[in-house]
C-alpha cells in the first residue's frame, strides 16, 4: 500500500469556485498548491495569498489546459518552484449558454470537449508521467473534478457539457485501473447544484437556487462541501479509494 504525506497540489481552474475552495482547504492540510488559472490573474494572486495566510508555499500559474504546451510548462513550472508534483486536480472545466442540442455548433462542441476533456487528459497524463514509480517519481493522486451532469444529462440545457463530464468519469475509471500499480490513485467527485458563478456561464446565474427543491437535502451545496471530498480523496485517509465516482450532490 502506498502512503504519502501532504505534498505538491496542481490545481486546474484555481481561482474561482471550487478551485479556489480546494486551494483554501489543502492549504489548511499542509499542502504546497500551484492555483493555475487562465485569465483572472488578480483572483488567482487573491488566492495564493489565502494559501500563504494558512502557512503553505502556494504560486500562480496561467496556463490554458486545452493547450499541451500550456500543461508542460505548468508541471514544470511548479516543480521548480515548489517541488515533486505529488497531486493533481482536474478541476478546470467551462459552460456555455442554456440550449438543446440542435441549436449547438461544432465551435461549441469543440471548445467545451477541448477544456473539459482534452484538457483532463492532458494533466491527468502529465501527472502520470511526473509521479508514476515507473518514472521515478514517488507515487501520488489524482482527483478529477466531473459533475453529476454526466449521469443526469442536462437535456435541454447542455448535453454538451455533461457528455464531456461523462468523459472525464470514463478517463477516471480506465487510469485507475491503468496507473494503480505504479502508486498513483484515480478518483473523481461529482458536484451537484453548487454555488458558483459557473451558474452565470450558462446564462441563468441563480440556476442553483431555482431548482434546489428538486435536492432532497433542500438546498444547493457550496464549493467548501466539494473541497472537503476532494481534499480527503488526496489524503492519505482515502489510500484503499481507487476509480471511484464519489457524489456530492445532496442526493441528486
Amino acid at each position: 500500500m502506498v502512503i504519502w504525506k501532504s505534498g505538491v497540489v496542481i490545481i486546474t481552474g484555481a481561482s474561482r469556485g471550487i478551485g479556489a475552495a480546494c486551494a483554501r482547504l489543502a492549504a489548511r492540510e499542509n499542502w504546497s498548491v500551484c492555483v493555475n488559472y487562465t485569465s483572472n490573474a488578480d483572483a488567482a494572486q487573491a488566492v495564493v495569498e489565502d494559501v500563504e495566510a494558512a502557512g503553505a508555499k502556494a504560486i500562480a500559474v496561467q496556463a490554458d489546459v486545452s493547450k499541451e504546451d500550456d500543461v508542460l510548462r505548468l508541471f514544470k513550472v511548479t516543480a521548480d518552484a515548489l517541488g515533486p508534483v505529488t497531486a493533481l486536480v482536474n478541476n478546470a472545466g467551462i459552460l456555455e449558454n442554456q440550449m438543446k442540442l440542435e441549436a449547438m455548433s461544432a465551435e461549441r462542441f469543440a471548445r467545451v470537449f477541448s477544456v473539459n476533456a482534452i484538457g483532463a487528459l492532458l494533466c491527468a497524463r502529465e501527472a502520470v508521467r511526473v509521479m508514476g514509480k515507473s518514472h521515478g517519481g514517488q507515487g501520488g493522486v489524482i482527483v478529477n473534478v466531473s459533475s453529476a451532469a454526466s449521469r443526469l444529462g442536462s437535456p435541454n440545457e447542455y448535453i454538451d457539457y455533461a457528455a464531456s463530464k461523462g468523459a472525464v468519469d470514463t478517463l477516471t475509471i480506465g487510469l485507475a485501473k491503468e496507473v494503480g500499480g505504479d502508486g498513483i490513485r484515480v478518483n473523481a467527485v461529482r458536484p451537484g447544484l453548487i454555488l458558483t458563478d459557473i451558474h452565470a456561464s450558462s446564462g441563468e446565474p441563480g440556476r442553483a437556487e431555482r431548482l434546489a427543491p428538486q435536492v432532497p437535502a433542500g438546498r444547493p451545496g457550496t464549493a467548501e462541501e466539494v473541497a472537503e471530498t476532494i481534499v480527503w480523496l488526496m489524503s492519505e485517509k482515502a489510500s484503499y479509494v481507487n476509480g471511484a465516482l464519489l457524489d456530492v450532490s445532496g442526493g441528486r
